[in-house]
């Protein structure tokens, strides 16, 4: 195997910062989309992240939720760099990804990666499964070909699938299978941190559980760090060390997962984990569901305020004049002026 472009070693890019900062640190993020149409109309835009703030440690998991819309998955494929951000800096291993050339940038994609939602829809029906996950080490010029082909019967015995699958394509698979196929392509070039993009949510509940075990195992033997999107609650309480909640762009609050889940402090965060189901059916049954009334705002038209204003059943005339900071609030981070 080559020195220079070994394939199982772990990248420079791997060693931590010399002052033990987070791996990631996201600060005033946003990502607006252009809708306008024509040449004489008003120029809208679709503010799909807008200014968020957060950080992730190395070796841990931050799991972001939060409704259908509320712009998870755009901040997960902002943060990697698949959509230019508007705005902001994101700062991995203490260097600003933002401001990268095109080597900087190739050199940043070895170390961040995606798993993405669909596992039918984000793998190619026309290469083979050893094709799949070699392809990121050919681009790269990562080793020897036979190098390449022994990684890549690693990376499937790493997922739980057997070495003689390499010749195979992805029609022949289930729904989770294709999955850890998918997991094996982004663990090809040994990266650091990797956003998990809803990757349960498209697989039976009987599957989910195993792919769920299947990253942690990685993220712990590996050394891995995930931003973890989804919305299964449950789950993300039992893969991230904290969890972030999302609404219309905005983080409303951060905090450890356990105390979040225990005491959320935001009235959407209240709202939201008021709808997990309990397996036990006391406690179901002592459980009050909160309902909120009306419809999520447009992102082309967000309410003036707090972006929960509308729906919150607590707000006061404050929250429809301002926009709450992110601020500290005891253990947790709350964008709330009525906390």
């Amino acid at each position: 195997m080559t020195t220079d472009h070994a394939i199982g070693t772990a990248p420079e890019a791997a060693k931590a910062p010399a002052n033990g900062g987070p791996i990631l640190e996201v600060k005033n993020l946003k990502r607006y989309f252009d809708v306008t149409k024509g040449v004489f109309a008003k120029p809208l835009s679709v503010k799909a992240v807008d200014d968020v703030s957060f950080s992730i440690q190395h070796g841990q998991t931050l799991g972001l939720v939060g409704e259908s819309g509320c712009g998870k998955t755009t901040l997960g494929r902002t943060v990697v760099k698949i959509y230019e951000p508007t705005g902001g800096t994101v700062h991995f291993m203490g260097e600003d990804v933002t401001k990268l050339d095109a080597g900087g940038l190739r050199r940043f994609r070895k170390n961040m990666q995606m798993i993405f939602q669909d596992p039918y829809a984000s793998l190619n029906p026309r290469m083979t499964v050893g094709e799949i996950i070699r392809e990121p080490m050919d681009i790269h010029g990562l080793g020897t070909s036979r190098d390449r082909e022994e990684r890549v019967q690693e990376l499937l015995r790493t997922v739980g699938l057997k070495p003689d699958h390499i010749r195979r394509f992805p029609h022949e698979f289930s729904g989770g299978q294709r999955q850890r196929i998918g997991i094996a392509r982004t663990l090809a070039l040994n990266p650091r941190f990797i956003v998990c993009d809803e990757p349960i949510s498209a697989l039976d509940v009987s599957i989910q559980a195993q792919i769920i075990n299947l990253l942690e195992r990685l993220r712990d033997e590996l050394k891995l760090s995930y931003l973890f999107i989804a919305h299964d609650l449950s789950m993300v309480k039992h893969i991230s060390h904290r969890t972030s909640v999302m609404y219309l762009g905005h983080i409303v609050e951060t905090a450890e997962s356990l105390a979040l889940y225990k005491t959320p402090a935001h009235p959407y965060s209240q709202a939201l984990l008021s709808a997990v189901l309990s397996p036990d059916p006391d406690k179901a049954a002592r459980k009050k569901r909160i309902l909120l009334q009306g419809e999520i705002p447009s992102p082309m038209n967000p309410p003036p305020g707090c972006p929960f204003s509308t729906r919150c059943p607590m707000a006061r005339k404050i929250c429809t004049e301002a926009i709450p900071e992110l601020r500290q609030v005891g253990d947790r981070e709350v964008a709330c002026h009525l906390v």
